[in-house]
């Protein structure tokens, strides 16, 4: 399998559990962790259901590979995600030193790998990883996009 057919096929993980938490009534952002090709942990948001800003997917997913793995540093991981990384979650990702990220959608409102920040690739940072972003961009943000569009029409009747 190719690089590309790899990225894909973990980024379809990803969005599988973005469909999760959308059924939750969440935001349908999901990540998975992937360790020696298998997907060592899942997130997906649960921010409203916990009542707890901290519950992002990249979060949730990396205290998972972090008790699978019985420790916090995930060297030799890469978190594919829906939605490019907030602050919190790509500084979450810097402490946890993967490897690697992968996202779909870019988040001009709160993108901190590459859109608004580069936190993962700051040199002043203790750890930085390597950012491919835009697989299955269409699918993952299309997913947000009619996510919205239903909020926004159920709030008009």
């Amino acid at each position: 399998m190719s690089p590309e057919e790899t990225d894909e096929t973990f980024m379809r993980a990803a969005i599988a559990e973005a469909r999760r938490a959308e059924a939750l009534g969440e935001v349908p952002v999901g990540a998975v962790l992937v360790h020696e090709g298998a997907i060592l942990a899942r997130g997906q948001n649960r921010r409203e259901g916990a009542q707890d800003p901290t519950a992002h997917a990249e979060l949730i997913a990396i205290r998972a590979g972090a008790e699978a793995l019985g420790t916090f540093r995930l060297g030799g991981v890469t978190c594919y995600v829906t939605l490019e990384p907030c602050p919190m979650c790509a500084g979450a990702l810097v402490n946890a030193r993967v490897d690697r990220v992968v996202y779909g959608a870019l988040d001009p409102k709160a993108g901190a790998t590459e859109t608004l920040f580069t936190i993962g690739s700051d040199p002043r940072l203790n750890h930085r990883f390597e950012v491919t972003s835009g697989v299955l961009e269409a699918e993952c943000s299309g997913l947000l996009s009619a996510f919205f569009r239903r909020i926004r029409e159920a709030g008009r009747r």
